[in-house]
Parts: C-alpha cells; structure tokens; sequence
C-alpha cells in the first residue's frame, strides 16, 4: 500500500488540513482539492447513499494525485469498512462510535490477520494492480490504513478515554451536530456542556497518542479547535464552499451592476 502521508504526520504531532466531499461526486474534485492544497479528501457515504461504483471512480481519480483518499462509511459494519478499503480508500471514518467494543470491531474489519479479519484479495484496487507479495501487502495496510472514529453520541463521550486507548484508532473526531442533539442541546455550540466534551476529547486523544479531528466552517472556528489540541482539521465541504463563495460572487456582481445604474 502507498505510504499515507497524513497518518505518518499526525503521529508526529503535526497539522493536516483537508475537506469533505458530499455532492460533486465528479472526477475533477479530487484533483482540484489537491490542487487547493488539500491534504486529505473524505468522501462521505453516511449521508450521500453514493454506492460503490461511485466511490470506485472517486478514489480511482484521487490516487492519481498527491492526496489521500478517505471514506466515511454509514455504519460499524464488516463490509461496508473493507469494501470501501478494496476499493482504493486510504483510511474510513465511521460514525456513532459508543463504545470501546465498536471500536475494536472497526480495526479488526479494517485490519489484515493477525490484527483483525479483513479478507484478503490483492491484484486490486487497493494495491494499485500490481503483483508482489501477500504478506508484504498485508503488513504494508495494517501499517497505512487510517482508522478515525466518531465521537457524537452521549455514550461515545462518556467512553472516549478507552476508545483512545484501543490499538489501531489513529484519530477521534468530533460529529458536533449529532453530539449537541445526543447531549439535548442541538447545534449549541458554545453551550458550557459541549465546550467540555471538546476538552474532554482532546485530552483524551493527546493521552493516548492519537490525533483530534473536527469538521472546521472558518479560520477562527480552526484556531479554536487547534487551541484544545485537535490537529485533523477537514475545512468544510462541498456544498457550503460552493454556495458560500458563489453567494459571496452574486452579491458582489449586483452591488457592482447597482452602482453602475447610479453613475
């Protein structure tokens, strides 16, 4: 498997900044998220329902550039995690982690024997077509492969500190909207109770030697989360960074057509 340069600098304490990917399931995002800089694209099946022919295409066009491709996978679920690693992802996300049980489930799904009970094919997307040796590949994977966990449910929280400490978790990130709904205050983001459980994450991820990661809006939203320790940030996605600046082009093409009708 290729070298995945952004599990390499989040173990050594370093910042990686990527985006989310849920609508323009084109084979340009990839390239023009590289090109932006990107670090790491997480293409989003929990909420999309985009199948696996869709993602086959998506992670086939992201390795032709320097950017890793990620998944995040609807479920804690044996064959949506290794399918979507066949496929050519570098790493999944999985949602609504509770417990130190379901993460353990994820890295033996996502992880080659001895470590887990991922099936083996090789020859495959995931190792580029290329021949070479079966235990290599294995050991080259279970090496490679970045495993990040959701932390958004009350009971996800309340385990957070097992959960980092289960062998083979590299990275816990924070589902804010689904964290404030558990927590019964939905979408209160500078509510006393969330900046907590913020904290509470962060620290939990620093003990154990994992990284913290959060789905950023703006430079001020990534100084704050930098600021308690989080260091996977995902700079929005591609819905909002296309309205957003599209909205922001609109408005600034009427004030100019209206102060020209003034002149």
């Amino acid at each position: 498997m290729r070298e995945n340069r952004v599990k390499r600098r989040l173990r050594e304490g370093e910042v990686c900044v990527g985006t989310l990917v849920f609508e323009f399931g084109t084979t340009g995002i990839p390239r023009i998220a590289a090109g932006a800089g990107a670090e790491f694209v997480l293409f989003d099946q929990e909420h999309t329902g985009w199948t696996s022919d869709r993602l086959r295409m998506l992670l086939a066009t992201s390795r032709a550039v320097d950017c890793v491709p990620l998944v995040r996978v609807p479920a804690a679920q044996y064959h949506l995690i290794a399918q979507a690693l066949d496929l050519g992802a570098m790493g999944v996300m999985v949602p609504m982690v509770d417990s130190v049980e379901q993460a353990e489930l994820v890295v033996r799904c996502a992880k080659y024997p001895p470590v887990g009970r991922r099936g083996a094919a090789f020859g495959v997307a995931h190792d580029d077509y290329v021949p070479g040796e079966a235990l290599a590949k294995m050991e080259s994977a279970n090496r490679e492969t970045l495993l990040i966990v959701q932390i958004e449910t009350v009971q996800g929280l309340e385990d957070v500190e097992r959960i980092a400490a289960v062998p083979g978790i590299d990275v816990l990130w924070i589902g804010h909207f689904d964290l404030t709904a558990s927590m019964g205050i939905p979408a209160q983001f500078m509510h006393e109770r969330y900046l907590a459980a913020v904290e509470r994450v962060g620290k939990a991820a620093a003990r154990e030697g994992r990284a913290a990661g959060f789905m950023v809006g703006n430079a001020d939203e990534a100084g704050f989360m930098l600021s308690q320790g989080f260091r996977c940030l995902g700079y929005s996605g591609d819905i909002w960074i296309y309205g957003q600046a599209l909205r922001t082009g609109i408005e600034g093409v009427r004030k100019a057509a209206a102060a020209t009708a003034r002149t």
